[in-house]
């Protein structure tokens, strides 16, 4: 990776916006403006390039410790990078479980060796995600990796009074249960989204009721405590409805969207394919409409990957034994300038706003989600949005290849990605 260096990045559309200058000088942005002095530095010529703030994914499956032919923390934050990130939040169900000071720590310390973006370890709910008895909560906290986002993901908090109990103890040190909404018994054998598709494929069904469902008792339960849920991964227009409710109340819930269930529906599972086996499951057209609408007018917080790496022989399988998830972190950005800026449902201060500031400010990372301005880390990303290209897994810089989108065409590539100052990415390529 290029050292800190003092860098001109000149004329840059700043949020979509009209061309200014960039200065950054060691870690932090020194100025904004135009025609700015680029005695000493490197210039980069960004004609023609967005630059958002560096993004912020609430949602990374890095599977290290134990899971290492999947993803390691260094293969995931170096995908990362090369998608625009600067900040990733690293899932719990790992092995062992992230349900320990030690293991948080582990995976906090394999971040900042890394050096391609920070790590936020995200703490189990539940003692081996087993939705028993609490984790140590607390001591994660306390820890080095000062955790604030705990989450089951995986699998559902289903007992209401663990839920109740994982949200009165986080409230104390203004920390978040991320839960992964799927009532268990009402999913038994489900394969793909219950509906039209499901029945005449005669795959078990996966009704949106049982995410619903979880989404309504939890709100209820966070608005009894006082305390904050963030919902994982929704998927449903009945999802959707319900966060808009429970916002309108005034309680403190915020709420994701995968790219994913921004883009693709069930009628993909015709192929049979494993690659579009996810969790939750991929929806309808109408589920997915809802679900840009909800972003679009912010009743959905924020875009969160959610990227699940597979080795091939995971997928390359028949459907009921292939494993649910797909990589993201790499085409997160083209998918979201698909799906919401190019449709005219958001402009790029909505994309900032949704991939970088609202997830930072959910999970309280510091230095991360921040106003490109003067005295402001130096945590930025360029795009070229007018960049159109198939997507090609071979070169992903993820250890794993299971990604929907391959050979499809999408827009927009990430140039260059600075992490406090320094390039990760320039030309598109890996520093």
């Amino acid at each position: 990776m290029t050292a800190h260096t003092k860098t001109l990045i000149r004329g840059a559309r700043l949020l979509g916006g009209e061309p200014q200058d960039v200065l950054i000088d060691g870690e932090t942005v020194a100025a904004v403006g135009t025609g700015l002095d680029a005695e000493g530095a490197r210039v980069i010529e960004a004609g023609g390039l967005v630059l958002l703030p560096g993004l912020v994914d609430l949602h990374t499956h890095l599977r290290e410790p134990g899971r290492e032919d999947s993803e390691t923390v260094l293969t995931g934050t170096r995908a990362a990078a090369a998608g625009g990130y600067t900040a990733v939040h690293a899932m719990a169900n790992t092995f062992p479980v992230a349900d320990t000071a030690g293991v948080v720590e582990q995976v906090w310390r394999l971040g900042k060796e890394s050096g391609y973006c920070d790590v936020q370890p995200v703490g189990a709910v539940t003692v081996g995600l087993e939705g028993k008895h609490l984790a140590e909560l607390g001591a994660m906290h306390d820890s080095a990796a000062n955790v604030r986002v705990f989450s089951d993901d995986g699998k559902c908090v289903e007992d209401a009074v663990i839920m109740r109990r994982a949200l009165e103890y986080v409230k104390a040190f203004d920390g978040v249960v991320a839960q992964h909404a799927q009532e268990p018994r009402l999913t038994e054998g489900a394969q793909m989204n219950e509906g039209v598709v499901s029945a005449e494929l005669g795959l078990g069904g996966w009704p949106a009721v049982a995410e619903e469902s979880i989404i309504a008792r939890d709100v209820l339960l966070a608005a009894h405590v006082g305390s904050r849920v963030h919902i994982c991964h929704l998927s449903t227009a009945g999802s959707v409805e319900i966060v808009r409710w429970a916002k309108s109340k005034g309680w403190n819930v915020t709420a994701e969207v995968t790219p994913h269930h921004l883009l693709l529906t069930d009628e993909l599972v015709r192929t049979y394919n494993p690659v579009y086996k996810v969790n939750p499951p991929l929806r309808t057209e109408a589920d997915v409409l809802a679900l840009r609408a909800a972003l679009a007018d912010g009743t959905i917080d924020c875009v969160a990957t959610d990227h699940a790496p597979h080795p091939h022989e995971d997928k390359d399988c028949e459907w009921p034994a292939a494993a649910m998830g797909m990589v993201g972190l790499e085409t997160a950005l083209s998918v979201v300038q698909q799906t919401m800026v190019d449709t005219g449902l958001l402009d790029w201060a909505g994309v900032a706003d949704r991939m970088s500031l609202r997830p930072a400010a959910i999970s309280g990372i510091a230095g991360q989600g921040r106003p490109v301005a003067a005295g402001e880390p130096a945590n930025l990303t360029l795009v070229d949005p007018d960049y159109r290209g198939d997507v090609d897994p071979a070169g992903f810089a993820s250890r794993s290849r299971n990604t929907p989108y391959e050979g499809r065409e999408l827009p927009g590539r990430v140039t260059h990605t600075f992490l406090r100052g320094r390039a990760t990415v320039v030309d598109g390529k890996l520093a």
